[in-house]
């Protein structure tokens, strides 16, 4: 269930699928800005759905002038548009440069300054485009077979890489030409589908000469080889870079298949030269996840985010550096408790900046090459969610619980963040937010654990309010400050609940010890210091403890579904989505092998295995006998991480035990729920089914 930091939180920010679906090729019903107004200032899903969602930003070489894409949501037509917007760095001059009916992304400068290029499906396929910088004179570049994923310029701007799919093994009607409408697949190893696709394919890394908006001899650097860069199903261009000086390309991947794939995170980081046309890995016996390559700016240093531990997807991400004259990788992070994500260099080469969470709020750091040391650069009550040096300031994106996502320049010696995009100004200045605020309340174990506490709009401490408790998902996921389009503290406040929103055992920011007490133990000290939040906002006053609600997604919704068996009478309601129910069937159902292996301890068979047996006896249809209390049930049929036959189950059970139960079922969805519509009909069922049983 787990999803790297970076790409968990891109996902909150665009809404990105995990693996991409050709959308929005229609040139007509243009998506413009949603024009909305809001009663009494209490925010409604419609409201939600319609602040636009900052995706890529980028930077212009001579660091004065930033472009970005920006999503609307049409809730009538169902669907969404990005486009291409412009500004001067300081935020003013802001300019939208492309209106067309597909969505337009992976947006960057050509080297020289004088082009902005992304990748838009206008003509029928998703290929590399150019504008002015002043949004004329659009140009299609590419016009490759198939739909190109991600690109990137040299920096010399005499080449270029792009990612497309290739397609190598044999599908039943390469077997069977004469079944041409013939729909299976025929499966021969594991690993065969990505949390919402099958794998028929693989993203294959090319490189090809350019010439002033143009390409020739694209050259496949990975040709025939079963394996995929960037890795699936969240990795992006920023698992692969350029040299400085254009002559080598780092990529990122997992060459591996079927069961070894499956059952390992084991990436490295491959080297291609353009001149010789041979490739080296660099990072050869490091077992765990490798990724993110960054060359330096004299090209002798390369830094990556690194994971020591071949099967854990959510060990301590590391920042390592490879010295290219002397082959030597040296972990900086030995001292540093703390996760690094989005590794940016210094223009001069001597820091690197990233972000990383620390106690529930990402904020921007830098590491000091000379010394070693790291620094804390900014401060707040936020996320800080991607930094690039742009001259004498960084460009960030910021979001928060109260806040979508804006674009802010840092000042990167005094932490001074100034905010200059302005995109959602006008619709959030009609919506009254919550208050939020931080405690630290002791666990059964005598140890300190955050807790987020979100209050309604026109909080009034002489009242009483039903409260709900937030079960995070992951598992290793922190409760940071993130905006979300679905799982919306505000939203949830809007509708007159106190939310508690604890970041119990088993989530980063709070120390590796910390993060690492969940796996094996999923029953364990977690669920204990959910019951430990609940119980200690039930001593405040105005917390209706006898109309408690207790929701979760993912992990949150396999604790959804344990607590249902193990709450003690305290909740009145209980909504999971997407939670594991059955931990046996969760074994063999899902993909990515590795996860459960490291999260539950191994199979189920294996009766010597104590930790093993001690998490599938800690399954939650093992508790369904003390079932008592209303369910939801909320599920996707793409799902393939859980599948929907999990919620069905807890659904089924519930109704066979005589339990008020509903389930919310989405054919078209995955792991989340991505399209409008079925986002409003979320919302109002989610509602709807605490407002029956809590008001």
């Amino acid at each position: 269930m787990k999803k790297t930091l970076f790409y968990a939180i891109l996902l909150l920010l665009i809404g990105t699928q995990a693996c991409k679906n050709k959308e929005n090729k229609s040139t007509e019903n243009l998506i413009a800005k949603p024009q909305i107004t809001v009663k009494d200032g209490i925010m409604t899903p419609e409201a939600l759905w319609s602040f636009g969602r900052i995706g890529e930003v980028s930077v212009s070489p001579d660091k004065s002038t930033v472009s970005f894409t920006v999503k609307y949501f049409s809730i009538k037509e169902n669907k969404g548009n990005a486009e291409i917007y412009s500004m001067k760095i300081d935020g003013s001059d802001l300019k939208q440069l492309s209106k067309t009916a597909g969505s337009e992304y992976n947006v960057v400068w050509r080297p020289d300054g004088k082009k902005i290029a992304y990748l838009s499906a206008e003509n029928g396929s998703s290929q590399i485009w150019e504008i002015n910088p002043d949004g004329s004179g659009k140009k299609q570049v590419t016009k490759e077979d198939g739909d190109l994923e991600g690109f990137k310029y040299a920096p010399d701007g005499k080449n270029l890489l792009f990612i497309k799919q290739v397609k190598i093994d044999s599908t039943v009607k390469d077997l069977n030409p004469d079944l041409d409408k013939a729909s299976g697949k025929l499966i021969t190893d594991l690993m065969y589908k990505h949390w919402d696709c099958w794998i028929e394919s693989y993203p294959h890394l090319f490189v090809a000469n350019y010439s002033d908006g143009s390409i020739s001899n694209p050259l496949d650097v990975m040709k025939g080889e079963p394996f995929e860069t960037p890795n699936r199903p969240f990795g992006g261009m920023e698992q692969i870079n350029w040299s400085n000086d254009g002559k080598v390309i780092a990529y990122t991947c997992r060459k591996l298949k079927g069961v070894a794939y499956s059952i390992s995170t084991n990436s490295d980081i491959y080297l291609y030269n353009l001149e010789s046309k041979t490739t080296v890995n660099i990072s050869e016996g490091m077992k765990g996840y490798d990724m993110s390559p960054v060359f330096s700016p004299d090209n002798n240093k390369i830094a990556w985010e690194s994971m020591e531990r071949d099967g854990y997807e959510s060990d301590k991400v590391r920042l390592m550096i490879y010295d290219v004259k002397t082959k030597e990788i040296k972990d900086y992070s030995k001292d540093f408790d703390q996760n690094v994500a989005g590794l940016a260099w210094s223009e001069d080469g001597s820091k690197i900046y990233f972000c990383s969470d620390y106690h529930a709020k990402d904020d921007i750091f830098e590491l000091n090459i000379a010394d070693g040391k790291f620094r804390k650069i900014t401060e707040g009550i936020h996320d800080m969610t991607s930094v690039i040096p742009a001259g004498k300031v960084l460009l960030a994106t910021r979001m928060s619980m109260s806040h979508p996502v804006d674009i802010v320049t840092v000042n990167p010696t005094d932490g001074k963040i100034t905010k200059i995009s302005s995109i959602n100004d006008d619709l959030l200045a009609q919506i009254k937010m919550g208050e939020i605020k931080e405690t630290w309340i002791k666990t059964t174990n005598n140890e300190d654990m955050h807790v987020w506490t979100i209050y309604p709009p026109n909080f009034d401490s002489t009242k009483t309010y039903p409260t709900l408790l937030y079960c995070e998902g992951g598992p290793q996921s922190t409760v940071s400050q993130f905006w979300s389009f679905r799982w919306n503290f505000q939203m949830m406040a809007a509708n007159g609940y106190i939310i508690v929103a604890p970041n119990r055992h088993g989530l980063p920011g709070f120390g590796q010890k910390w993060n690492e007490q969940i796996s094996g133990d999923y029953g364990g000290q977690n669920m204990k210091d959910y019951l430990t939040a609940i119980d200690e906002a039930c001593k405040l006053p105005y917390v209706n403890k006898d109309k408690l609600g207790c929701v979760g997604a993912s992990y949150g919704g396999f604790s959804v579904y344990w607590l249902a068996g193990n709450h003690n009478k305290r909740f009145k309601a209980f909504i999971a989505h997407d939670g594991m129910f059955n931990l046996e069937a969760q074994y063999l159902e899902t993909e990515e092998m590795w996860f459960v292996n490291w999260d539950l301890g191994g199979n189920f068979w294996d009766k010597n295995n104590k930790i093993a047996q001690r998490s599938y006896a800690n399954s939650p249809h093992r508790f369904v006998d003390k079932w008592d209390t209303p369910i939801l049930c909320i599920h996707g049929e793409l799902d393939y991480r859980i599948l929907a036959s999990q919620g069905m189950q807890a659904f089924n059970a519930a109704k066979l035990r005589g339990i008020p139960a509903e389930m919310l079922i989405f054919p078209d969805e995955n792991h989340w729920v991505l399209k409008p519509q079925n986002g409003i009909l979320w919302q109002r069922t989610f509602y709807k089914w605490l407002d029956k049983w809590l008001k």
